[in-house]
């Protein structure tokens, strides 16, 4: 019997291993709805206008197969409501498959679909390419193009962007049990009667009744404010105690990647909103980027006095926009950035960007691909929101779009590369971290780290699941230094070197890739 079961695991995992990634960049996932009701999308726009969750039931094919009783419903805010008003058909789509059966999932084991139409973004690899740009920094959803079809009428190409829930938890966190906060407010909605002002979903505190901040913050478990709140507090009024309850480090990289992308459509800009929180079940809060179709440029409103920024003032945007402006109501970024380790540490993660994808011209070279990947199918899509031509110049230059002026994403970007390399914080020179070993000696680990133009070093590491925790190394010459922790199973770290203005670290991607003390190379968290 225990045979017969080994050799059904190892066939179903060969099955699943043979299974086509539906978030393939190199592919096209091929998505088919039907509807028994002829006026599906006179329905749909009904329950969505009235903000309802109620979905619509109609079968998926998806890449070949079919799965019955789906629930659908349109989603998103200006991609729906601007472009629904526009008479365009390409709306955007959330598409559930265990909605009506529990038991049923899609290859990967995947719960929904979401399906954006590019929405201001005439290139239309803005969102997929961000978000291959944000996976190699912190945990964040999987993104492809989708051709999609309702009752055998073809809409178009999509993007096919993975859903944050509880399968992304599972695969991101090895959890699925904590509390998820959705950060996405409708950018018209006005905070409730009596009630401060919280610029949107800015975490700041705005006191203790839970109501305050319902129009702004979607709770997964109602049960989870006093403990949101009591967060916002603690960031607000005492941010030296933030590190308990945030994941600092993912912070800095989301708030790195915004800046340097100009993904203004973000906490960073106006609206301050499109990301999650994730709570976990150890207590700390995740923040996790979100939709990705206005990034390089795409939106240009910063706050509510700045107006639409010039070209020249996205290409020019400060590293420490919001952090300088102590009228600022962003405490994510004023009162994170006021510690000098994490901002220090937020300007390497900046300069680690710029120089994986930016310097060296890697991300005009993916944007290349991905059109060149798509260009046939863009050509022939009956629904495209905005003109053949415009897709092939947005690459390269500004194009109209509905009302606005989208930057080309190579004209923002190349010019926004030489600003940050000539900042004088990116130009600093930073200590060098020439090695880093460790040792198990009997019932304990010594760390050794050799660096050079290092004031201080840190040794941050972590237990298993447990958030990473500073201990300072000691040194008799600056050049050598060393640190010594009692052993324990699956010890994971990562090490700092600072100086006056700068920091290194060691591996560059920490925290989101490790050193592991039973493993020689550094461990990526998927």
């Amino acid at each position: 019997m225990r045979i017969i079961s080994l050799f059904c695991i190892l066939f179903i995992g060969a099955l699943q291993a043979q299974t086509p990634d539906i978030y393939n960049i190199n592919a096209i996932t091929e998505i088919k709805l039907y509807f028994k009701e002829k006026n599906w999308h006179e329905l749909l726009d009904s329950l969505k206008r009235v903000g309802q969750d109620e979905r619509l039931v109609g079968d998926l094919v998806l890449n070949g197969k079919k799965y019955e009783k789906v629930g659908v419903r349109y989603k998103g805010n200006s991609s729906f409501k601007s472009v629904s008003e526009d008479g365009h058909k390409k709306l955007p789509f959330n598409i559930k498959v265990n909605e009506f059966n529990k038991k049923q999932t899609l290859p990967g084991n995947y719960n929904t679909l979401k399906l954006s139409n590019s929405f201001r973004d005439p290139s239309f690899v803005r969102e997929v390419l961000a978000y291959e740009i944000a996976h190699k920094y912190m945990p964040a959803p999987k993104a492809n193009f989708a051709k999609v079809y309702v009752n055998d009428q073809y809409l178009g190409v999509y993007h096919n962007v993975e859903s944050i829930d509880d399968p992304f938890l599972l695969k991101r966190f090895k959890e699925d049990k904590g509390v998820l906060v959705k950060c996405d407010p409708d950018w018209t909605v006005e905070q409730a009667p009596g009630c401060r002002d919280s610029e949107q979903s800015s975490l700041m505190y705005i006191g203790e009744d839970s109501t305050c901040y319902m129009r702004f913050y979607e709770m997964k478990d109602k049960n989870g404010w006093q403990n949101f709140i009591h967060f916002t507090k603690t960031l607000t009024q005492e941010p030296d105690k933030i590190a308990a309850r945030l994941n600092v480090d993912q912070t800095l990289w989301m708030l790195a990647f915004n800046n340097v992308l100009v993904n203004l459509d973000s906490y960073t800009g106006l609206l301050c909103h499109n990301y999650y929180l994730y709570r976990d079940t150890l207590g700390v809060y995740h923040p996790l980027v979100w939709d990705m179709n206005m990034a390089f440029g795409g939106f240009r409103r910063l706050n509510k006095d700045s107006g639409e920024l010039s070209t020249e003032a996205l290409q020019r945007l400060s590293p420490f926009v919001h952090y300088t402006d102590q009228n600022a109501r962003r405490p994510l970024i004023l009162n994170i950035l006021k510690n000098d380790l994490y901002r220090k540490i937020y300007v390497a993660h900046i300069k680690t960007i710029v120089n994986d994808y930016f310097a060296n011209g890697l991300y005009l070279k993916r944007a290349q691909e991905l059109q060149q990947f798509i260009d046939k199918h863009i050509q022939a899509d009956p629904q495209k929101l905005y003109a053949y031509e415009n897709f092939k110049e947005n690459l390269q230059q500004t194009v109209p779009a509905d009302d606005a002026k989208i930057v080309g994403i190579a004209e923002l970007m190349n010019k926004r590369t030489e600003f940050l390399l000539q900042h004088p914080l990116l130009q600093k020179e930073a200590p060098k971290i020439a090695s880093v070993t460790h040792q198990k000696v009997t019932q304990s680990v010594k760390f050794t780290a050799k660096a050079t133009g290092a004031q201080k070093m840190w040794l941050f590491y972590k237990i298993g699941n447990q958030s990473f925790a500073p201990v300072e190394f000691a040194s008799t010459d600056q050049i050598v230094w060393t640190a010594s922790l009692d052993y324990q199973k699956n010890m994971q770290y990562y090490i700092v070197a600072e100086d006056e203005r700068t920091a290194s670290l060691s591996p560059a991607r920490a925290a989101f890739e490790w050193h592991k003390v039973d493993t020689a190379t550094p461990v990526k968290n998927k």
